[in-house]
């Protein structure tokens, strides 16, 4: 790695909740720098959630997210000419990003009416263990689970 690593920068918390992880997922959401187009759609589909559910939209927003991020992966790696699929264990940070991409591109699969809907109903079902984006979370832990014999071409 050549020069210094580029400084983490500071997230503000979002308007509406004061968290940080919405902004964040607001900003994956986000194309071509329309933040605001972004925000309506991550708002929109909150009050779809408590209307359904009749929960507080954070409580299952957390709860899709810890239902989704996996806490195997399996990264390839070339050892003697030999191409392996070694599980790694998956850091807390990498966890979140890995998990609201895997929501949001379930989301953008769905065949609904507007995003806000979509993601609304992707973020539902991974609350109760669901949908697609739980169904690749699940494939993850297969596939680290079947590679478990190389675990000691790790390194840590």
């Amino acid at each position: 790695m050549r020069g210094k690593q580029a400084p983490k920068r500071d997230i503000y918390p979002d308007p509406k909740f004061n968290n940080t992880q919405i902004t964040k997922f607001i900003n994956y959401i986000m194309t071509h720098g329309k933040k605001s187009i972004a925000q309506k759609v991550v708002y929109s589909s909150f009050e779809i959630i408590s209307k359904k559910t009749k929960q507080d939209p954070l409580d299952v927003f957390d709860k899709a997210l810890k239902n989704v991020g996996p806490s195997l992966e399996v990264r390839g790696r070339r050892i003697g000419g030999a191409n392996y699929q070694i599980p790694y264990p998956v850091r807390q940070e990498r966890k979140f990003t890995i998990s609201c991409r895997w929501i949001i591109t379930a989301a953008k699969k769905r065949k609904g009416k507007s995003m806000a809907e979509k993601l609304a109903m992707e973020i539902m079902d991974a609350a109760t263990e669901q949908g697609e984006a739980y169904k690749k979370k699940i494939d993850t832990h297969r596939m680290a689970e079947a590679n478990r014999a190389f675990a000691h071409f790790a390194r840590y």
